[in-house]
């Protein structure tokens, strides 16, 4: 798959934690690959769905992040159920400084045009030029997100381990404290759980990898992508939740805040 691939170049940390699972007998499957983007019509949501609805995946629930600024969107396959849910988010611009908003309006100003059209933008990275240092620092100020979209781009943000499909893990905390005990730092924003069984679902993450980033001011290491672990719960008609927790999620966003990395 090719968003793994660009995803793993990125975020060494997952691969290894991949194949120590599989060096134990486990078959990953994956719960959700999260994207991010900003809601200019040009790369919204209703621009990134369109590669997954062309494949049978269906909108499913909507959630807001009042605090961070954020609409996000899940997706479900409509035949596939061994098929990853999708989770596409967006930077509400209007709600955002008019210095980001006209930063994020030059940023995208300056691309060809056509490249917003292409079919595999998903998987297109940073489209824009994305070396300033200058420009990152000025979008870290207000919104994290906003500075990892202009480095980063198109791509998926996380791969996330369907912790249910295990069988050597009961729960999330043995596969935290497994993970803890074989060196990786968790995100620990809100706990290193987020979310109870009482609303279904419990999630954990790793603290993103560290990438190097040439800027024309020079390398600086940047936060780059993390791995998720989710354990869902069944629902009172025995089916196993398929959604989201708002609150939950709004604590994982933070896995590539340069803040955690510092903690």
């Amino acid at each position: 798959m090719k968003l793994w691939e660009q995803y793993a170049d990125i975020t060494p940390s997952a691969r290894k934690i991949h194949e120590l699972l599989e060096e134990r007998g486990e078959i990953i499957q994956n719960d959700h690959i999260a994207i991010r983007t900003f809601n200019d019509k040009r790369i919204n949501i209703d621009v990134l769905e369109k590669t997954f609805l062309n494949v049978g995946y269906e909108a499913k629930g909507e959630y807001n992040f009042e605090t961070k600024k954020l609409f996000a969107k899940h997706y479900e396959h409509s035949t596939d159920k061994n098929a990853p849910r999708i989770f596409i988010s967006e930077l509400e611009l209007e709600k955002c400084s008019a210095e980001l908003q006209e930063t994020v309006q030059n940023i995208l100003n300056s691309c060809n045009q056509e490249i917003f059209n292409h079919p595999e933008l998903v998987l297109s990275g940073s489209v824009w030029k994305s070396n300033s240092q200058a420009i990152y620092k000025s979008l870290l100020n207000e919104s994290e997100y906003a500075a990892w979209m202009y480095i980063y781009g198109f791509r998926a943000n996380h791969f996330t381990i369907n912790t249910n499909a295990l069988k050597d893990f009961e729960t999330l905390e043995e596969l935290n404290n497994f993970l803890e005990s074989k060196g990786w730092k968790l995100n620990a924003s809100g706990g290193k759980i987020k979310g109870t069984p009482e609303q279904l679902l419990e999630q954990s993450s790793t603290l993103a990898d560290l990438y190097a980033i040439d800027f024309e001011e020079g390398t600086v290491e940047i936060p780059s992508c993390y791995y998720e672990f989710a354990l869902r719960y069944p629902m009172s008609n025995g089916e196993l939740y398929q959604g989201f927790v708002a609150s939950s999620a709004d604590k994982i966003f933070e896995s590539t805040d340069v803040k955690l990395q510092n903690a």
